[in-house]
């Protein structure tokens, strides 16, 4: 029988890292700013790692008294030591990590050639640290192109981006996106975009390169042939005759000057002529969410996946817009249906499980809550599964906070003169609604406002299993 003491093995070679007994490298990681001088085993590096096997053997080393010497200006030292400790134990920890320290890591592990970390620090962002990407996606994608062993973050990230395109088409720099990338997502079918967005941007991106403005009728002969070729090998990846004959006219045909002569004419047929069909292959529209319907004033399409998943206790990420389990069906909203508790009550009474969302006066932030119970009745019910939310910037899911009830017998309140009630936070009248003290002991502080404050609207969602 043969016995396995892995863990033992494991700390013992730990604790000779720590020790750095009969060390034979010295190690300096950081810049000028930040050095740090790190031992290490020589034999234990080239025997984990192919980058240090090639570094001896082909003299990268600078040897100085009997040790090999090298320099890492570009890791830092607190990211070499993790990688080092793997190197010798196998073990890493990446929770306590800044988003910004596991993407050099990732690019550290990668010049390194540390195969094995390269596939688990990926493996870790797309599954715990989705929020790296809506807070900058361009620097995720700068990352992922220039490294060509991240291709699981790369799909990742483009998936993510063609669901929900304005994290990265709505940014500041999506004008700084390289060319390459900018063709990776105009060829993809499942970009959820218009195809008039799509057009839209792609002439914003090129006009953004040449230092130009937006208005035809002010370029010179040399400003359109600058543009025409730098359209020339995107046109084919716009799906014109998905663009509406109104969007055709106003914000395509301007710009007839710059596009192959052909496919004006081409297209001005296909509007004009009744039941004319294209006179080239086209390729598919590009693939629309048809599961998701979303009727609402104040959240968008990347809150229901976020709103689903807490519903079912995963991680934010874990539902998509294509496999979201639910439909969020609207039953009330304040502006349409009256800002009182007889609106709210009729319309959502005996309706079953629901989330109810508003958005704080003079701000973005959203809070709401959710629901698995009802909301006819008087008193308290108690259910473990309620939950209260705090999105602080509703245009940004990554800034979400989410707390879970603590008190079950408190966690729902109904009364047919209030609206949304849970612990000790409720609508108090109409807009007005209050989050007193005692809500603590029903539900963690998630950075709801205290006592009184106002909401510009409100709305209530039906929760229907599919």
């Amino acid at each position: 029988m043969i016995q396995k003491f892995l863990k033992e093995l494991s700390d013992d070679y730990e604790n000779l890292f720590e020790t750095e007994i009969g060390y034979d490298v010295i190690i300096y990681a950081g810049d000028e700013s930040n050095v740090k001088e790190i031992h290490a085993h020589s034999n234990i590096l080239c025997t984990r790692s192919k980058y240090f096997r090639t570094a001896f053997s082909n003299g990268w080393a600078i040897k100085k008294d009997g040790k090999f010497v090298f320099r890492k200006s570009n890791i830092q030292p607190h990211l070499f030591d993790i990688i080092l400790r793997f190197i010798y134990s196998g073990n890493i920890e990446l929770k306590n990590l800044h988003g910004p320290d596991i993407l050099n890591l990732l690019i550290a592990v990668d010049e390194l050639n540390i195969q094995q970390l390269i596939s688990h620090i990926q493996a870790y962002l797309i599954k715990y640290r989705t929020e790296l990407l809506h807070q900058n996606p361009f620097c995720i994608l700068e990352i992922v192109y220039q490294h060509e062993t991240f291709t699981n973050l790369r799909d990742f990230c483009l998936e993510k981006i063609c669901e929900d395109p304005k994290i990265l088409f709505n940014s500041d720099k999506f004008v700084n996106l390289q060319a390459p990338l900018l063709e990776l997502f105009l060829k993809r079918n499942d970009l959820f975009m218009d195809e008039i967005e799509v057009w839209e941007s792609l002439l914003k991106w090129c006009l953004a390169q040449l230092i130009m403005e937006n208005d035809p009728t002010k370029w010179n002969k040399d400003d359109m042939t600058r543009i025409e070729r730098l359209l020339h090998k995107f046109i084919p990846l716009i799906r014109f005759y998905d663009i509406g004959p109104t969007d055709f006219f106003y914000k395509v045909y301007n710009y007839k000057d710059i596009l192959p002569q052909d496919l004006i004419n081409d297209l001005l047929e296909f509007h004009v002529v009744p039941n004319m069909k294209p006179k080239i292959n086209v390729p598919p529209p590009r693939k629309r969410i048809l599961n998701l319907n979303l009727d609402s004033n104040i959240i968008q399409l990347n809150h229901i996946p976020l709103f689903a998943s807490w519903i079912d206790r995963k991680e934010s990420s874990y539902y998509n817009n294509k496999n979201i389990p639910y439909d969020f069906k609207l039953l009330y909203n304040s502006d349409r249906d009256g800002f009182n508790a007889e609106s709210f009550h009729k319309n959502c009474d005996n309706k079953g499980a629901t989330i109810w969302v508003a958005k704080i006066r003079g701000s973005t932030q959203l809070i709401g809550g959710y629901n698995p119970l009802d909301w006819n009745g008087y008193g308290f019910k108690y259910t473990t599964n309620s939950f209260l939310f705090n999105i602080k910037d509703g245009n940004d899911i990554s800034t979400a906070k989410l707390g879970y009830v603590k008190k079950p017998d408190e966690a729902i309140y109904c009364y047919y003169n209030q609206g949304p009630h849970m612990g000790y936070f409720y609508c108090k009248h109409n807009n007005e609604w209050t989050n007193n003290d005692r809500n603590a002991t029903c539900y963690p502080n998630i950075g709801i406002p205290s006592l009184n404050f106002r909401v510009e609207n409100y709305e209530v969602f039906q929760i229907i299993k599919k």
